[in-house]
């Protein structure tokens, strides 16, 4: 069996460091926020894993229909050695991706878990022990430095968690993945593409309201973390789409005046009657729109896929 390597370039307390400066810095401004990235604990996560699953929330399978359909595409396109996952999780889908790849040599997963690195990395190797596979315990907004393996190299950004970041953060994001391709090298991205407003809004406003449970998740985070006295079910679930910005916005809204104490940032945070607190934006996007931020970051798009219902796109970009 090849061995497993674990690399962490995070500090063991960064995340405990970030949830504070997010919370401080989130809940002292207005509107308030909160990034979606606090929504995934074990709990969330779950939470999460249901909501793919639900009728109402495309995205995955549409995804999944790309990757499985176009995956000797892709693998023809990038001839990549090595695969580099952002945000990897539990790496399922990239492995439609690992079987179309004959020549691949080393994956490279990378995410803030270590469970969710090792737990992947394991099942991975069991079903393929003459790969190589170098886990990356790293935030990969906050740049990020690669491990020396061959290339050509395939960097996926999958999910279409591109949409939670700003405009802004997504032109710093995309430049830093072109500082990191070399010629020969790729990104591969997914991206929800724009639709029926009434589709967005129901995919993350279900019936069930597993997307609620999952919204009110992150103020559960908070209590449990940092001491926070939230009350979740004080909290409506909001689901907007901004047809300006063509993004979904999930807000929690406060169903009356109350106020909330952190006891270990010492602070109090004051709600009125109905105010709202972001806790994500999804942007949807355009095949033009996608280019365009592409070339902005130094990347030619070079390869388009869509499902078969239009809904999603996983495109390839090459540095110019």
């Amino acid at each position: 069996m090849s061995p497993f390597l674990l690399t962490r370039t995070l500090p063991a307390d960064a995340t405990d460091a970030a949830l504070r400066a997010d919370v401080l810095h989130g809940l002292t401004r207005r509107p308030k926020t909160l990034p979606p990235k606090w929504f995934y604990d074990a709990h969330g996560s779950e939470l999460f894993e249901e909501i793919t699953r639900l009728p109402e929330y495309y995205p995955t399978r549409a995804e999944r229909e790309i990757l499985i359909d176009r995956a000797d595409e892709i693998a023809r396109a990038s001839g990549a050695r090595t695969l580099i996952e952002l945000g990897s999780g539990s790496s399922e889908k990239t492995r439609h991706l690992l079987d179309a790849l004959p020549a691949l040599h080393s994956y490279v997963p990378v995410d803030v878990s270590e469970s969710a690195l090792r737990g992947a990395a394991e099942a991975l190797l069991a079903q393929r022990p003459e790969l190589s596979v170098h886990a990356l315990i790293a935030d990969f907004t906050g740049g990020l430095a690669l491990p020396g393996t061959p290339g050509p190299r395939l960097i996926a950004f999958l999910g279409g968690t591109v949409g939670n970041l700003l405009p802004a953060e997504r032109a710093v994001f995309l430049k830093s993945v072109r500082s990191l391709l070399s010629p020969g090298d790729a990104l591969l991205l997914g991206t929800d593409l724009v639709k029926e407003e009434k589709v967005l809004v129901a995919a993350y406003d279900d019936a069930a309201g597993v997307t609620a449970e999952f919204n009110r998740n992150v103020l559960r985070v908070v209590n449990r973390e940092l001491g926070a006295d939230f009350d979740p079910a004080g909290f409506d679930h909001v689901a907007l789409w901004d047809p300006g910005q063509e993004w979904i916005e999930m807000r929690l809204r406060a169903r009356r005046a109350h106020t909330v104490k952190i006891p270990e940032l010492d602070l109090v945070v004051p709600f009125e009657a109905d105010e709202e607190l972001r806790t994500e934006v999804s942007a949807k996007f355009r095949q033009e729109g996608v280019r365009a931020e592409l070339e902005a970051a130094g990347l030619r798009l070079a390869q388009w896929w869509t499902d078969s219902g239009g809904r999603f796109a996983l495109s390839l970009a090459t540095a110019v």
